[in-house]
């Protein structure tokens, strides 16, 4: 369910370039969340980094919402960026076992063809 690697990276060049390898792969970012900053904002002490990337594809996501409108519960994709006992990790839920939760569309093969992309995406970056 869950894709997950090390980095020896910074949390802010991990985000960079993972900001980077997303649009050489055709995807895009929408929003990136720092939950560190928004929680601290909302008087929240919160003392581990962490970095949230919405990214998505729009060709694919259109496949997948015209299949199926609630694949939008699943949507956008998402990439994490964490720290935690001074290891930084990237990861992602996978798409093909996600998209499983949310419909019976025949989604298999897009879902793959996203999780391969958001796989080498994160590899990219790490």
């Amino acid at each position: 369910m869950k894709y997950i690697v090390t980095t020896e990276k910074s949390i802010d060049q991990a985000v960079a370039d993972l900001e980077e390898a997303t649009v050489a792969h055709k995807f895009g970012v929408l929003h990136v969340y720092n939950l560190r900053a928004t929680m601290e904002s909302k008087g929240v002490d919160f003392d581990r980094e962490v970095r949230v990337l919405e990214v998505c594809n729009p060709h694919h996501a259109k496949t997948a919402l015209s299949a199926d409108i609630e694949v939008n519960l699943a949507l956008p994709c998402r990439i994490s960026v964490w720290e935690n006992e001074g290891v930084h990790y990237i990861g992602m839920l996978k798409p093909s076992m996600l998209l499983q939760t949310v419909s019976d569309a025949p989604l298999e093969e897009l879902a793959t063809a996203v999780e391969e992309t958001m796989m080498k995406i994160i590899e990219a970056a790490r």
